[in-house]
C-alpha cells in the first residue's frame, strides 16, 4: 500500500501476503499437496510468520491443514464461484457505502493509486497487475469503511473471488472489470453513500455473471 514498504510491514503479514498471492495466480495449485517446509523455501521468511500465514489461509478456506500429512491446497470448483458472489454481495455494498463517508486525506489518495493502477493493467493487459489494484482497493476500502466486522467477513470471500476470476476469466473482460471498478472508487472519492453503494452493487452483479458463465462451461 502507498506509503507502507512491504519491507517495513510485520513477517507475519508479508508471509500472508505472499502465499495469498501464490494461491490466487495459481503457483500453488489447486488441490497441491505441500508442506510447511516448502512454503518457507518458497518466500523465504522464517518458520513463525510462515506458520501464522498458514493459520490464516487455512481459516480462509485456501489451505487445509492435515497432520503429519501436509498442507493441501484448496481444490476450485466453477460451481462454487457464484456462490462466492452471492455471500459478498451484501458485505460489498455495505462497505462501500460506509467507505464513502470517510474516504479523505490519505486513504482517498490510496483509493485514486488503486484507480490508477487498474487503468495501467488495462493498458498492459495484465491480470496479475490487475489483481494486485483490485488488492489494494479491496484493502482501502475495508480501512475506509471503519467496520472491522465487515472487513474480516468480506477479506476472505474476496479472496476466492479474486482466485476464481483469475482462473476462469481473466483472459477477457478486462478491460469492463477495470471500468466499474473505476466507477465504485469514483462513487465512494465523491463521498456519495448511495451512488458508492448502487456501483458495489453493479460490480457484483458483473462478477455474478462472470461467475454463473463459468459455471455453465
Amino acid at each position: 500500500m502507498k506509503g507502507v514498504s512491504k519491507a517495513s510491514q510485520p513477517a507475519a503479514v508479508r508471509a500472508y501476503h505472499m502465499l495469498e498471492r501464490m494461491v490466487v495466480t495459481l503457483d500453488l495449485p489447486p488441490g497441491a499437496i505441500t508442506t510447511e517446509g516448502a512454503l518457507i523455501e518458497k518466500i523465504r521468511l522464517g518458520r513463525t510468520p510462515v506458520r501464522e500465514a498458514i493459520q490464516r489461509l487455512a481459516w480462509e478456506g485456501l489451505i487445509e491443514i492435515r497432520p503429519r500429512a501436509g498442507l493441501v491446497i484448496a481444490p476450485l470448483d466453477r460451481a462454487d464461484w457464484p456462490k462466492v458472489i452471492d455471500a459478498r454481495e451484501g458485505v460489498e455494498i455495505l462497505l462501500a457505502r460506509s467507505a464513502a463517508r470517510f474516504a479523505t486525506g490519505p486513504i482517498a489518495r490510496r483509493f485514486r493509486e488503486a484507480a490508477i493502477r487498474m487503468e495501467q493493467a488495462v493498458v498492459k493487459n495484465s491480470p496479475l497487475a490487475f489483481l494486485d489494484a483490485d488488492k489494494l482497493l479491496d484493502e482501502t476500502l475495508a480501512e475506509a469503511a471503519d467496520n472491522p466486522f465487515a472487513a474480516r467477513l468480506a477479506a476472505p470471500l474476496q479472496t476466492h473471488s479474486r482466485r476464481f476470476w483469475f482462473r476462469y476469466h481473466a483472459g477477457s473482460g478486462l478491460a469492463l472489470a477495470a471500468e466499474q471498478h473505476v466507477r465504485l472508487i469514483r462513487a465512494i472519492l465523491e463521498l456519495d453513500a448511495e451512488s458508492a453503494a448502487r456501483e458495489a452493487g453493479a460490480l457484483m452483479r458483473l462478477l455474478k455473471d462472470y461467475a454463473e458463465a463459468a459455471a455453465r462451461a
